[in-house]
């Protein structure tokens, strides 16, 4: 099995499973601003399918995405400081969702299952100095929504409703099950 991702977050939470990691070569094309299940797994989708043809043996290939979305936006990862203090701006006093689609592969028979997993968590009203805090503190610009979960400081989350690893960037549940379908 084969982890199509450079995501340290997804390696540690899937550690039991001994994947062989390989990064995607798959370069994301965000020209999408709607929220759509079928974009972010034909994101997870295309990660596993450019690594495909990178491995010679018969492997089950693992791509993930996870967006964050308030009402129906996708804030992708920020461009810049500027960008990551706009979007948690935004998502401040707020629920919002986070969903990480996981795609598997078969690298010979190109059979693959998908599925999706959705999370909520309600931001607490955020000062501008506490984002401004975060953003210098934790660098969060690799990060959908300009945050990660589990870095976040106190004063951040009001409630998280659903898997915390789906929030962290892959449901160790939802990637068993889809497994237990091949």
């Amino acid at each position: 099995m084969i982890l199509a991702s450079s995501s340290p977050r997804r390696a540690e939470i899937l550690k039991d499973y001994k994947l062989e990691i390989i990064p995607s070569p798959y370069v994301e094309q965000h020209t999408k601003t709607a929220f759509s299940y079928s974009y972010v797994e034909d994101l997870a989708y295309n990660k596993a399918l450019a690594v495909v043809p990178l491995v010679e043996e018969e492997s089950l290939i693992i791509g993930a995405d996870t967006v964050v979305i308030l009402g129906d936006e996708i804030l992708e990862k920020p461009q810049d400081e500027k960008d990551a203090f706009l979007m948690l701006k935004k998502l401040s006093g707020k629920t919002h969702s986070v969903v990480t689609s996981i795609a598997i592969i078969n690298s010979k028979t190109k059979e693959h299952k998908i599925n999706s997993t959705t999370s909520n968590v309600t931001f607490k009203n955020l000062s501008d100095e506490l984002i401004e805090n975060y953003i210098r503190n934790f660098k969060p610009l690799d990060k959908a929504g300009s945050y990660g979960i589990q870095e976040l400081p106190d004063g951040f989350i009001e409630k998280v409703e659903g898997d915390l690893e789906n929030i962290i960037g892959i449901s160790s549940k939802s990637f068993e099950n889809l497994l237990n379908e091949f």
